[in-house]
């Protein structure tokens, strides 16, 4: 029986979309968070975590009320764009791009908590705008444990299953990942499918995770 590869490929490409979103969004709210103190920060801290705790299906369900045809959110998109969010591939970007986030901005947080501030001190007094301070000295110095933030970010945009089912569905060739595919092949009996589906996924995770471990490693040596 051929294999379907459709799943894994819309699978990657919504996973590097939703991580290269995730990373533009994210660094900056992990940024803000390791460096600067404000009222409502720890409530902040929990809103972006919240997609880490919340059962896939909650987090979908929010996702659908919110953008959803008839909210306001829902109705700009369709105005803008010519046709609604839910549904397409593009929701599944939004799912795993909520999903992806938390586990960005943690370990970014704990990156950037890590560097001595002597280094941005010094660039400081030398006359350095906060915009330079950050690309200068911040991000080479944590440059390594963002990647690896970056790669577990994926990962999980990767694997995403309950948001992504909630606001994007399951329609064959359009909206049908990879985890999702796995799932419609076990419920109608396709052992082959989903066997070659979980073996693929098995081996990107492991040399993701993998990879992650390695350049976490060099960032503590380094």
């Amino acid at each position: 029986m051929a294999v379907n590869w459709f799943p894994l490929w819309l699978s990657v490409r919504v996973a590097g979309l939703a991580t290269l979103i995730s990373l533009l969004i994210g660094l900056w709210l992990s940024y803000v968070l390791a460096n600067r103190k404000f009222h409502g920060k720890e409530l902040l801290d929990a809103i972006v975590t919240l997609p880490l705790v919340l059962p896939p299906t909650v987090l979908g369900y929010y996702l659908l009320v919110a953008l959803g045809r008839s909210s306001p959110l829902g109705h700009l998109y369709e105005i803008v764009f010519g046709q609604p969010l839910v549904f397409t591939w593009q929701a599944a970007v939004v799912a795993s791009t909520f999903h992806a986030i938390p586990l960005l901005v943690k370990s970014a947080r704990a990156a950037f908590e890590s560097v001595d501030r002597s280094y941005e001190r010094a660039a400081r007094n030398l006359g350095a705008s906060e915009w330079r301070v950050f690309w200068r000295v911040t991000m080479p110095l944590s440059r390594r444990a963002i990647i690896a933030a970056s790669v577990l970010a994926f990962a999980r945009a990767l694997g995403d299953f309950g948001a992504t089912l909630m606001l994007a569905g399951d329609i064959p060739g359009k909206t049908q990942t990879a985890s999702i595919a796995i799932y419609d092949a076990v419920e109608s009996g396709n052992t082959q499918l989903a066997r070659v589906l979980v073996l693929v996924l098995s081996v990107a995770a492991m040399a993701i995770v993998y990879g992650a471990n390695r350049l976490q490693q060099r960032q503590v040596t380094g």
